[in-house]
């Protein structure tokens, strides 16, 4: 993500500390779309990732975002996956939800591969069928890191996993998509 994006992030979350409810709104319709599409590789289910995300802004509302944050779009990520995994546990009646995150499968859609010319299309193909040969965690740390451009201790956060091993799933990921691109 762009340092200036992080930092009109920064002043937008700020404003809504101190009661500015057009920045709530703001902040509310350029992260919306982002949190349902990561929703939407997590869970089928469109009503559930639409209520996870009402949720989630429900409760900044009524906390009216008292929490300290370095990046909005990583404590939005991760505020709201806690909230549909969550649902998701109560959905299928899992009666312990632990801080062991219920299996779930990623998905990447084509869409995200979407390229003009032929020779890309192509390789966007490869790139699209590749993907589709990783783990669950692999495609999600794909998507945080490349199409959502989070840092590191950004994807770390919401994946619930070190930074170290944030690095490594990255470096196992493309490691993998490189060896089946190839052949």
């Amino acid at each position: 993500m762009l340092l200036n994006q992080i930092e009109n992030d920064l002043i937008l979350w700020n404003r809504f500390r101190e009661g500015d409810t057009a920045s709530f709104v703001k902040i509310f319709k350029i992260y919306y779309s982002q949190l349902f599409n990561y929703g939407s590789k997590i869970c089928e289910d469109i009503t559930l990732v639409e209520d996870s995300i009402q949720e989630l802004f429900i409760d900044l509302w009524r906390t009216k975002g008292k929490a300290e944050i370095l990046s909005l779009q990583s404590y939005l990520f991760k505020a709201f996956k806690f909230k549909l995994i969550k649902a998701l546990t109560k959905a299928s009646k899992i009666t312990s939800f632990s801080s062991q995150l219920p299996a779930y499968e990623f998905e990447i859609s084509h869409e995200l591969f979407i390229i003009s010319n032929d020779e890309n299309k192509e390789l966007s193909q490869k790139v699209f069928n590749a993907m589709k040969e990783l783990s669950p965690r692999q495609k999600e740390v794909i998507y945080l890191k490349f199409n959502q451009n989070l840092n590191y201790e950004e994807v770390s956060e919401i994946m619930h996993i070190n930074y170290q091993a944030a690095r490594n799933l990255v470096y196992t990921s493309i490691k993998v998509l490189k060896k089946l691109i190839v052949v």
